[in-house]
């Protein structure tokens, strides 16, 4: 217990430094790492509608909306292949079998999650099918989802929220203050309640639709567990946290002992382990070769270093931050969630003086005295502080072409030496060379056999992974510790 609330506590840490950027920071609509009108330079394409909806309906619409929010399409035809194969059989195991025909798509997306919608479409991030290492598992997390749509639970949701919202208006209306204020507290945990329980009750559904579809019923909880150890490697690495606008299973699908304890459970009432189908070879070879991490489209974040080829500029963050990165910014923590920072861009006409624009209202807090011209090799920048609350700011404010970039460091206290190493950062930012984007790789997946007498930590030793690969192989491949491999085993490694 004590290990959890110290995760809370460093996880609201970082959840106050993030907020604090938000809290200076008046983002425009415009404010991101994208340019509007450049083709992109992976295989993420807009979804396309399926062929059984309107393009206008509202099935289409919403699997389109939910689709734009975590990248886009990304086509990988062997990988959606097998999945599609899954997904028919689920179907005919489902409680409600042949009444819905599901269709995978694979979103472009680091993050882990995956969605049903009651219109057919089933979808998974690339980061989700990193993470599963077999047919069971993977099916296990479709089936949890289709589970979902088969109870109805996007339903009961909506109405229970409709509920509350009735009880919480009529408490403000005729009961005090305080008890208007106990009342909304008791709707909100038994809305929380109700989650947990529908999460709980598509764990059960997708367990007995997995089993009967052939499939190993243990496959979920092996995913849980894998869930559970990635999110304990990403609070290890202080900062890698989900996008706010980008949620990934780790919020939406909490994985707990207890729920891995109860998916055991529910598996053990249908069979005894190795029973049903597990296959780690072919899964493996479906996903061989997908991209990991970041989208070449977005930028890199390798360590320290950012770089974004196609917008042509690089800059290396302060030691000690870890960066995540997104279409929509780069945001990185340092310390538990005392330091923060935030670069993302917005379209500025040339005609606007960077002094005027800084003072323009998107910076709250600024103080108009810090304010100073200067050049950052070769590009005009301007350079301020700002201060909100119990935070204080660096900014920088760089003008590239009609593009101006906004780099701001969120710290409780600004000593000298915490500045000198923003000030550092911030004289980081550069332009890229053509030849410098073109050296630039994306990671992606490779699948590997073990060599005899191979050992984990010599194959983390080849993974294209700055912070601790090592940790980051066993978890790929769901190994608990370091040590020989087994000779001619397939593992996922990352490589460029």
């Amino acid at each position: 217990m004590r290990d959890v609330g110290l995760r809370r506590r460093k996880l609201g840490r970082v959840a106050r430094a993030l907020a604090a950027l938000s809290l200076v920071l008046t983002l425009s609509a415009c404010a991101s790492l994208e340019r509007v009108g450049v083709p992109p330079l992976s295989t993420a394409i807009p979804v396309e509608a399926p062929k059984t909806l309107s393009i206008d309906s509202p099935a289409s619409l919403e699997a389109k909306r939910l689709a734009a929010t975590f990248g886009g399409e990304y086509r990988a035809p062997a990988a959606e292949a097998y999945l599609n194969a899954i997904a028919e059989k689920l179907a005919q195991a489902s409680e409600t079998p042949g009444e819905t025909v599901y269709k995978v798509t694979i979103l472009n997306s680091p993050v882990i999650n995956a969605f049903a919608l009651a219109s057919g479409n089933l979808f998974v991030t690339r980061g989700l099918l990193a993470l599963a290492n077999d047919n069971a598992e993977i099916a296990a997390v479709m089936a949890h989802e289709i589970g979902h749509v088969t109870a109805r639970h996007a339903y009961a949701r909506a109405e229970r929220e409709k509920e509350a919202a009735v009880v919480s208006q009529a408490a403000s209306v005729i009961q005090s203050r305080q008890k208007g204020e106990e009342v909304e507290a008791l709707k909100k945990q038994t809305l929380a309640g109700f989650s947990r329980q529908q999460e709980l009750e598509a764990d059960g559904i997708g367990i007995r639709v997995i089993a009967r579809a052939g499939y190993d019923p243990y496959g979920a909880s092996r995913f849980l567990t894998s869930l559970g150890r990635s999110t304990t490697l990403r609070a290890a690495l202080v900062g890698q946290r989900s996008s706010v606008d980008k949620p990934d299973m780790l919020s939406t699908h909490p994985s707990t002992p207890e729920r891995v304890a109860q998916a055991v459970a529910a598996a053990r009432q249908i069979s005894g382990p190795g029973i049903g189908a597990h296959d780690r070879a072919g899964y493996l070879a479906a996903i061989d070769g997908m991209a990991f991490g970041d989208d070449p489209a977005d930028g890199y974040a390798r360590g320290r270093k950012f770089v974004h080829p196609r917008l042509g500029f690089a800059f290396v963050s302060p030691d000690g931050f870890v960066l995540e990165n997104s279409a929509q910014a780069l945001l990185g923590i340092r310390n538990g969630g005392s330091e923060a920072l935030r670069l993302d861009s917005a379209r500025v006409p040339v005609t606007t003086p960077l002094e005027t624009y800084i003072g323009s209202g998107w910076i709250d807090g600024l103080i108009q005295s810090s304010v100073e011209s200067t050049e950052i090799n070769g590009l005009p920048a301007v350079l301020a502080t700002a201060r909100a609350g119990e935070w204080n700011f660096r900014l920088a404010a760089i003008r590239k072409g009609e593009d101006v970039y906004r780099l701001i460091f969120a710290a409780r206290a600004l000593t000298g030496e915490a500045d000198g190493r923003f000030k550092t950062a911030i004289a980081s930012f550069r332009s890229t060379t053509q030849e410098e984007a073109n050296d630039l790789k994306p990671l992606r997946l490779a699948i590997v056999k073990a060599a005899p007498g191979e050992r984990a930590e010599e194959l983390a030793h080849k993974m294209a992974l700055a912070d601790r690969p090592l940790e980051h192989l066993l978890l790929l491949n769901g190994l608990e510790s370091a040590g020989p491999l087994t000779t001619g085993e397939s593992y996922k490694t990352v490589v460029e």
